[in-house]
């Protein structure tokens, strides 16, 4: 009898320990499990902002399916950024339509030009980190809200063209071509014959008063072609004075510094959607 209560209370604290263990088993995995996370969550957030916070790196997929033909890259280009391959086919380059049965090899055909290639490795090396032009971008249009109350963000991503625009606007987008911002004495330019003046602009310094000014001038366009030059002005003395340095400096960006100092306009918005 004192065997068999002693064998029953033996049973009984085991169980009890079995629980006490499997309890202590669980608690350390999910301990376990919320620091992985928290790492997991941690790494993932600095890569995003390694990679830049604001605007789409478009031009690292396009240039994996244009150096490599790689297919998964296509998909992304097709299924991620929809709008922004057709405006890149169709409107930029103007291959055709993105719905050709043919369009894709044609757009990896085009770029497999020697000269399209070395851009496409020149905008890899000199873009790989994108995060100073983020930052800029972000300043700069919070600048922005305050002097044109209402203005909507427009997404902002990056692309490689064929040296064509420098920035395309259009359906609440704005795609920055970074084969035109390499730098004012990059030999390609030279050889292709841009003068030294245009060249002055095409460079990283260059990136977001673009973005802005081409931005601007999309949602307040010249009423006038006799004015265009004093209405390009306006646009230049906005983007100055968002930036905070004088990277426009011409004769109608004085004259339009001028008239907001006279007091001719009641704000920036007002000067932009002056006819004068």
């Amino acid at each position: 009898m004192v065997l068999k209560a002693f064998l029953v209370f033996l049973q009984r604290n085991l169980t009890i320990l079995n629980l006490f263990v499997r309890k202590i088993y669980f608690i350390l995995f999910m301990v376990m499990l919320c620091c992985v996370g928290c790492e997991w969550h941690l790494q993932s957030k600095k890569d995003s902002l390694m990679e830049g916070e604001s605007i789409e790196r478009y031009d690292m997929i396009e240039a994996r399916y244009l150096s490599s033909g790689d297919v998964a890259a296509l998909q992304q280009m097709n299924t991620q950024y929809p709008s922004q391959t057709r405006m890149l086919i169709e409107d930029l380059l103007q291959l055709g339509s993105v719905s050709d049965s043919d369009i894709n090899t044609r757009f990896l055909l085009f770029f497999q030009d020697t000269t399209l290639q070395t851009l496409i490795a020149e905008v890899d090396r000199q873009y790989a980190d994108l995060s100073d032009i983020d930052r800029q971008w972000s300043d700069a249009f919070e600048c922005l809200q305050e002097l044109f109350p209402g203005i909507e963000k427009p997404l902002v991503y990056t692309q490689i063209g064929s040296l064509d625009q420098s920035v395309v606007v259009g359906q609440g987008m704005l795609g920055i071509s970074l084969d035109k911002y390499l730098g004012a004495d990059y030999p390609v330019y030279v050889r292709y014959g841009y003068t030294e003046h245009q060249r002055r602009s095409m460079s990283r310094d260059f990136i977001v008063p673009d973005c802005i000014g081409f931005y601007l001038l999309s949602l307040y366009p010249s009423s006038d072609d006799s004015l265009r030059s004093r209405h390009m002005g306006k646009i230049q003395s906005v983007v100055n004075h968002v930036l905070k340095r004088p990277v426009f400096q011409n004769e109608y960006v004085d004259w339009a510094e001028k008239q907001m100092t006279d007091g001719r306009y009641s704000s920036y918005v007002n000067m932009l959607e002056s006819a004068d």
